[in-house]
């Protein structure tokens, strides 16, 4: 049973947000749509125990939350009161063939849903980390700090503010598409970085939702082909995860940048975030994603860390800030300010930030402060930083790589 639960918990990583989609296109209705899908989930483990792991679970698991959805139609009788979802008429119906480009679209879908306008940012997050991503409710009121209780009230509330204003389980239309954008970028970029650096448990990084977003971001690019934000996000993705190999060690130890085999990154998707970078930049002041995407494309081309075109990155950064007005922007531009000014400059910009309220309870904060203090031998505020750093880490490998560098600073 061992290999049967880990075979579920691979299916659940890669196809909870395909097997959603396609239930939701059934049901109309979030809430049973999701109940279905749990079930099937749980069907698979008796199932596939007796039965054998299926060559494509993501299908078998579809089929059955699907039966499991009309069969809950059919018992209580209330199909035409369960219309809360509008379905396009072009798209309609559970029988849509699994290489239909609605049904391939379907995860999009989802994610414009997530992420409608008529929903706060924080809701639109939330929904998205927990119908798209499949991440438990506990674990996203821990990313909120706040309690799982209201956590759930949250997305039971934004369900049910889908549900009363009946908005559509589709794709934008082209006029819609503008004011969408901005924010299923952002919940792209968030179900992202929750892949590129898990905030919590045993594993640094979660590749599914990494790839999962990265797949989001291709799909958003056929939509919207000539959107140069939409480069820059696929462009900004593309260059992150070309260092998904080296960013531990064989023992699972975390390795900063300057330390990371280069040899070893993809060097295809970089080439092709490189190539998307150049397209996003061109047509006027470029966004927030162009801007990101090329500080990362600038560190995924230097040739070895000590080589790096700071000076530019801090240019961009300053650009960047200017265009995103974000206190982790802030924080991350402090990082480039020490590598071309040295980490005294760097300290003066990060206290500053320790009295932004914004950054209360990120992990970071006290971890660059750190570094930076031990870099200007200033090790007893070092190892208070480092402290305060750890008390704040999420997953296992950020936690043993800041309790060595404290080991070392006291040693």
């Amino acid at each position: 049973m061992t290999s049967i639960r880990q075979a579920v918990s691979d299916a659940h990583r890669r196809e909870w947000a395909r097997v959603l989609a396609a239930t939701v296109r059934v049901t109309r209705d979030l809430d049973l749509a999701e109940e279905c899908v749990q079930d099937a989930f749980a069907d698979a483990l008796d199932a596939w125990g007796s039965g054998g792991v299926p060559a494509s679970p993501g299908a078998w698991l579809t089929i059955a939350a699907r039966h499991n959805a009309l069969d809950a139609l059919r018992r209580a009788r209330t199909l035409r009161s369960k219309l809360h979802l509008l379905v396009e008429p072009a798209v309609a119906g559970p029988d849509l063939p699994a290489d239909d480009p609605a049904v391939h679209d379907d995860p999009l879908r989802l994610v414009f849903l997530c992420c409608h306008p008529s929903l706060t940012a924080e809701a639109q997050i939330a929904l998205t980390l927990r119908l798209v991503c499949g991440v438990t409710t506990p674990d996203i009121a821990t990313a909120f700090l706040v309690s799982e209780t209201t956590m759930a009230a949250r997305i039971t509330r934004a369900k049910k503010k889908i549900a009363a204003a009946r908005i559509p389980f589709r794709l934008p239309a082209p006029g819609e598409l503008p004011g969408r954008l901005d924010a299923a970028l952002t919940v792209i970029h968030l179900l992202f970085t929750t892949g590129h650096t898990a905030p919590a448990g045993p594993e640094l990084t979660r590749n599914d939702l990494a790839e999962r977003a990265l797949d989001l971001a291709r799909l958003l690019l056929g939509l919207m082909p000539r959107e140069r934000e939409v480069r820059g996000l696929l462009a900004l993705l593309l260059a992150n995860h070309a260092r998904r190999a080296t960013r531990t060690a064989a023992d699972g130890r975390l390795l900063p940048l300057e330390e990371q085999d280069r040899s070893a990154w993809d060097r295809g998707a970089i080439d092709e975030a490189h190539d998307l970078v150049l397209g996003a930049l061109r047509g006027g002041d470029p966004g927030r994603f162009a801007l990101q995407a090329a500080i990362a494309a600038l560190h995924a081309t230097a040739p070895t860390y000590e080589e790096t075109d700071w000076e530019q990155i801090l240019v961009l950064y300053d650009e960047l800030v200017k265009a995103w007005p974000s206190p982790v922007v802030a924080l991350n531009r402090a990082v480039a300010v020490a590598m071309v000014s040295g980490p005294a400059a760097a300290l003066a910009e990060v206290e500053a930030l320790e009295r932004d309220e914004r950054l209360t309870g990120y992990r970071y904060l006290p971890a660059i402060k750190a570094d930076l203090l031990r870099r200007m031998g200033r090790e007893a505020g070092a190892a208070s930083a480092y402290e305060r750093a750890i008390a704040l880490a999420g997953n296992t490998p950020e936690r043993a790589f800041l309790t060595a560098r404290l080991a070392q600073t006291t040693s």
